[in-house]
């Protein structure tokens, strides 16, 4: 079966995530949805989108779509998807999923109360380099996993109006940058049991950078960094009690791992993506859809509660308060 897709939110990445829809079969894109007409019937035309609606509630109302790709502002995120979800709709959720746990949790309730499909479209966890770095830690590749470590940060020394500073479009390195280190040690490690942070703020109240460092009761830990006003390798690495493998920058979307035996030769595993990289979790999700399935296994709702609950507590370390959107349209 074809699975129909529509896009919410004409911005910067849906442009990136449209381009590789050709890059998988059964997937097609046809609407796009903005509060701007003028808006929509750009994107439309840029990428040869057979129907525009303005307005959210109006591509709710179409027939024709079985799923809904929210790429609005982060804060934007919980109306939407409960809105989707009620109207029976699947969503790929932009990440960061929300900007409250309390969001985060009502949208996977929603999702698991009615069986409507919901994932956060965290990319890194569906390339190829990636899966294969999993596959090497559940080997045993490295023996047991005992840390992780992971920077990325940008030198975005932007003006007070552009919105990675604005805290009604949620803004800061958190959001938009944190989460992809955290997801990351989340995914290797699981849930910690101990979060630490510091960093500083912007005079708009939203974090200009933190460094964090996440415990687990066994003694495994990770030590993560994010920032919008430091350039960054944007490396990672996960170290265990045989050796480690290095994810080179940029971590969040590998096309190679290094993977580093004690005692041999390190040895380099190249697996590049497939189009821009966005394939992969446009697959996953039309996979999932066309088989009535509720959640990925990969990135299951629960993990995306639990990476939420670690930057909750980040911000409340930082000082920082989110500002949530509504819950209804």
């Amino acid at each position: 079966m074809t699975v129909r897709w529509g896009i919410v939110g004409p911005g910067r990445i849906a442009d990136a995530v449209v381009r590789d829809f050709p890059h998988v079969p059964g997937a097609e894109v046809v609407a796009v949805a903005s509060r701007s007409a003028e808006r929509a019937a750009a994107f439309a035309d840029r990428h040869g989108i057979a129907r525009t609606h303005t307005g959210y509630r109006a591509v709710l109302d179409d027939p024709e779509i079985d799923v809904l790709y929210v790429a609005t502002p982060h804060p934007q995120h919980r109306a939407v998807a409960l809105a989707a979800i009620e109207a029976g709709k699947a969503v790929m959720v932009e990440k960061s999923f929300t900007v409250s746990s309390v969001a985060t949790r009502e949208i996977a309730a929603a999702s698991r109360r009615t069986g409507v499909f919901a994932m956060e479209a965290m990319w890194t966890r569906f390339f190829p380099a990636i899966v294969r770095l999993r596959e090497l830690v559940a080997e045993g590749a490295i023996g047991e996993v005992r840390s992780v470590q992971a920077d990325l940060g940008v030198r975005n020394l932007s003006d007070a109006g552009d919105r990675y500073l604005a805290p009604e479009l949620g803004g800061g390195a958190l959001f938009d940058l944190g989460v992809y280190p955290i997801s990351f040690a989340q995914m290797v490690l699981g849930d910690p049991s101990v979060i630490a942070a510091t960093g500083a703020l912007a005079p708009t109240g939203v974090d200009l950078e933190e460094s964090i460092l996440l415990g687990w009761p066994d003694g495994r830990s990770a030590a993560l960094q994010a920032s919008l006003r430091c350039a960054m390798p944007g490396s990672a690495r996960v170290i265990g009690t045989e050796g480690w493998i290095e994810v080179p920058p940029r971590f969040h979307h590998p096309d190679r791992i290094e993977l580093h035996r004690h005692g041999a030769e390190p040895e380099e595993i190249v697996l590049p993506a497939t189009g821009g990289g966005y394939s992969h979790e446009i697959a996953e999700v039309t996979l999932r859809v066309a088989a009535g399935e509720q959640e990925s296994p990969v990135m299951p709702l629960a993990d995306t509660i639990a990476v939420q609950d670690v930057m909750a507590a980040v911000a409340d370390q930082l000082g920082m308060v989110p500002e949530e959107g509504p819950a209804t349209l």
